[in-house]
């Protein structure tokens, strides 16, 4: 089945820069500056005003899952380079109390479960990491980046072949917030 013609609008909010060079999208805000490629033979991305509209002609499906998919990669290109994105992990240790700290770009986390060689979790370019009590705080304006920040930092105090349900300590994601996040 086609379609005529498939568009979608994304209104960038003020205090938002964009430039669009050919499918190469780059933005900058408050926050910093963030850009991305966007590589797909049909689409066509333009900037008009203050919205950044993408568009497909004769669309198929497949097509049509593409635009939903790199609208909602403008999206966070575009928010997040003014709102940012904040990612939260709580420090759970009830056997062992552990310490957390950040060292350059590396987050150290010592004396898990009594382990006294410490495990360490790399933080990505351009993510800060704060460490409030038991809470460990994430944040960025590149969601993908801050993400998997967050999950290099949960993984971390990962262990295999342990009960969940008994075992329950570690450094978990808690809330993910930002536009778009729930």
């Amino acid at each position: 089945m086609k379609l005529k013609e498939l568009r979608k609008e994304i209104v960038i909010p003020d205090g938002v820069e964009v430039k669009v060079i050919s499918n190469k999208v780059m933005t900058s805000g408050p926050r910093g500056e963030n850009s991305r490629n966007f590589l797909y033979p049909r689409l066509k991305i333009s900037k008009e005003e203050n919205k950044l509209l993408l568009s497909i002609k004769n669309a198929t499906k497949k097509e049509k899952t593409m635009m939903g998919t790199f609208s909602a990669h403008t999206k966070n290109l575009v928010y997040g380079v003014k709102d940012g994105f904040d990612y939260r992990l709580k420090i759970c240790s009830g056997h062992f109390p552990m310490t957390v700290k950040v060292e350059d770009n590396i987050v150290v986390i010592n004396n898990f479960m009594g382990e006294k060689v410490p495990r360490k979790a790399k933080i990505l370019k351009n993510v800060d990491v704060k460490i409030e009590n038991d809470l460990i705080i994430v944040s960025g304006f590149d969601i993908e980046k801050v993400g998997q920040s967050a999950a290099n930092i949960e993984l971390a105090t990962k262990r295999a072949g342990f009960d969940k349900r008994i075992f329950q300590d570690g450094c978990y994601i808690i809330e993910k917030s930002g536009r778009g996040l729930t």
